[in-house]
């Protein structure tokens, strides 16, 4: 059994395709396929089953892969002692982040780790939570920036803080001039959010649940910039978290309302593997994230 042969069984389980698996691996498929058979030999278990026109996992199979990811994590932690030393703020980090804090927490928190950390450079995944997640287990990122809740018993995870949302309107908007909004209110405008795989427009969704029965609420928009470009056109309403609403993104077309109280918001936490090793890296991340200044937000660390 070699590292080789654990790295390839993990990738056929996370693509379920000895093609792309052997691109990942950047070997042929005639040889990855020859050296998983090998190894299923060797232990005696089908690891896949193979189908004309599938693969899936056998259920033993599940427990081997589980355990190789767990081996092959061990066995980058000790590249990583050989390679910094007993520093573990010296080497990239592999961070996700959801599409909707990305924009707006980087541009604090790497300054901020620079001073704390300053051989530790991010790699850096933006997604939606489905996507990091998945990341996350299969070993391809060390710590993810999420809303909760999130994760099961396998995963730690940190709460960093407290981000209100607040309605943005265009300036000529009937509400432009009130002090605050209720969430009922917005199940009478044409709402402009990110598609229904963004958690965040989930949340908006539970916050202002009238919003799901209202056919005419517009999902439109790649990203929360475009959406606000189309309130300052005047085309509808959105909801955004405060720290999208900084001094640096406001906009004399627009308004930015309050909701009354209770007030709808989202908790920002940090997720990472249990197994992962670099906690004092993690630990430096949360320390970066607590110096941000965002918008309205409350640190819980």
């Amino acid at each position: 059994m070699t590292l080789n042969e654990l790295r390839f069984i993990v990738a056929v389980a996370q693509q379920l395709n000895f093609r792309r698996a052997a691109e990942q691996c950047f070997i042929s498929q005639p040889a990855l396929s020859l050296a998983i058979q090998k190894l299923e030999q060797e232990l005696g278990v089908a690891i896949f089953e193979r189908g004309k026109n599938d693969i899936r996992v056998t259920p033993i199979g599940a427990r081997i892969i589980e355990q190789a990811q767990l081996t092959l994590e061990a066995a980058q932690h000790i590249r990583e002692i050989a390679t910094q030393g007993s520093d573990q703020l010296i080497g990239t980090l592999r961070i996700g982040i959801i599409y909707s804090a990305g924009p707006y927490l980087l541009p604090e928190l790497i300054p901020a780790l620079k001073k704390i950390a300053p051989l530790m450079p991010l790699e850096i995944e933006e997604n939606i939570t489905a996507n990091l997640e998945m990341l996350l287990r299969h070993g391809k990122l060390d710590v993810i920036i999420i809303a909760l809740p999130f994760g099961d018993n396998s995963i730690h995870t940190q709460a960093l803080y407290d981000e209100p949302f607040e309605v943005v309107v265009n300036s000529q908007h009937a509400w432009a001039a009130r002090r605050t909004i209720k969430a009922q209110e917005l199940a009478q405008e044409r709402i402009l959010l990110l598609d229904s795989g963004h958690c965040f427009s989930n949340q908006v969704n539970e916050a202002c649940p009238d919003l799901s029965h209202k056919n005419s609420a517009a999902q439109q928009g790649t990203s929360l910039e475009t959406i606000r470009n189309m309130v300052a056109s005047g085309l509808g309403i959105t909801v955004l978290p405060a720290s999208a609403n900084g001094a640096r993104y406001r906009n004399r077309l627009l308004k930015i309302i309050p909701f009354a109280k209770p007030i709808p918001s989202r908790r920002i936490a940090l997720a990472w593997r249990k197994s992962f090793s670099r906690v004092e890296a993690v630990a430096a991340l949360a320390r970066a994230i607590s110096h941000a200044k965002l918008n309205n937000i409350e640190h819980l660390t």
